[in-house]
């Protein structure tokens, strides 16, 4: 039978939704891309980034047999990745049935960093939805305030 622990101050675990866009690469290919990353600190580890798995390729990842406990999240199970003839055994993990308390990060995939890198993506001037704002809804105006310009006149 397993233990279960509950997570508390001797081994804090906290799931945090992280603000902004992340990916996660694999030999440099786009293998993930989310607005919606889950974000676990446990304990004194490295913070882990959670995908939904709807934001993750799935057709590069096959279901491996391999299944580890933890006593504070349950059973994980594991893909391997298969890629442009490269594979990474069981380099994505998931807990399908977390337990109780750790429910946000069900279904959802997270990859070892000596595999994958993930990273969050840098933020560069407006929004794209600013952007559509400032575009001509079809009465010949643009639909919002116009930006300021960012060139100077020439000189007369």
């Amino acid at each position: 039978m397993d233990v279960v622990k509950i997570p508390g101050p001797d081994h804090p675990i906290t799931i945090t939704g992280h603000e902004g866009r992340m990916q996660a690469l694999y030999n440099g290919h786009l293998i993930a891309d989310s607005g919606d990353v889950l974000i676990l600190k446990e304990a004194s580890y490295k913070p882990v980034a959670y995908f939904p798995r709807e934001d993750v390729e799935m057709g590069f990842l096959a279901p491996t047999n391999l299944d580890t406990y933890c006593p504070f999240k349950g059973h994980a199970s594991y893909f391997t990745i298969a890629m442009d003839g490269k594979i990474a055994e069981s380099a994505v993990w998931t807990y399908e049935n977390p337990h109780p308390g750790m429910e946000l990060i069900k279904g959802r995939l997270a990859f070892y960093p000596n595999f994958v890198e993930v990273h969050e993506m840098a933020r560069h001037g407006p929004t794209v939805n600013a952007a559509v704002l400032h575009t001509d809804s079809g009465a010949g105006v643009s639909q919002d305030a116009h930006w300021a310009t960012t060139a100077k006149n020439p000189p007369v």
